[in-house]
């Protein structure tokens, strides 16, 4: 079983990193950059200010970093530095078949994606915490950049699917968790 899953992360890795170009090697490149998500974010605090006043906005900010930062360390300490998988780009057996940009390879291990886990971390956080008031068309946005900023990883060959998919539930569940902080300071603010 593990074998026959091994066997899909890697031709996923190969299908997705193979859809090269120089066009998408520059937007993946830049997708993968920690500033991409600066205008998400920035609107996020508009939204949050919108929503919930300067006050709720502040928490909004705290909870939300917090999420992050939870996110980021939790995935190198209690999955990069436990499991010890090596990402695609340092698989001996790997390394030399993968197309990689601006001879990028990333560090040693890749299980889970810190990326991954982390924008899924905040856009789960935020998606919750804005549903209602959020635009549709913002929704969709929102849903996606987790997505693309993931798949980039693995265009990049730097992770394989599996790292981005279980950084992605992480992310996720920490996210989750704090919504449920966030939305127990609104109805304390309330009451």
């Amino acid at each position: 079983m593990i074998d026959w899953l091994e066997n899909i992360d890697q031709k996923l890795l190969f299908f997705i990193n193979g859809l090269h170009s120089p066009f998408l090697d520059d937007v993946m490149w830049v997708i993968s950059e920690k500033y991409f998500g600066i205008p998400v974010y920035a609107l996020l605090v508009f939204l949050a200010y919108r929503s919930f006043g300067l006050k709720g906005m502040f928490i909004f900010l705290v909870l939300g970093g917090l999420s992050v930062g939870l996110s980021d360390l939790t995935a190198k300490y209690f999955f990069k530095e436990v499991f010890l998988r090596y990402r695609p780009s340092q698989n001996l057996e790997l390394t030399d078949q993968l197309h990689y940009v601006n001879n990028y390879k990333g560090g040693t291990y890749g299980f889970i994606s810190n990326h991954s886990s982390n924008m899924f971390a905040i856009t789960v956080f935020a998606l919750l915490s804005l549903w209602k008031p959020i635009n549709s068309n913002w929704l969709l946005m929102l849903i996606l950049f987790p997505v693309i900023v993931a798949l980039s990883r693995v265009y990049l060959g730097v992770h394989y699917p599996s790292d981005v998919f279980v950084g992605a539930i992480w992310g996720t569940f920490i996210g989750w968790i704090f919504y449920r902080i966030f939305e127990g300071f609104l109805k304390m603010q309330k009451e």
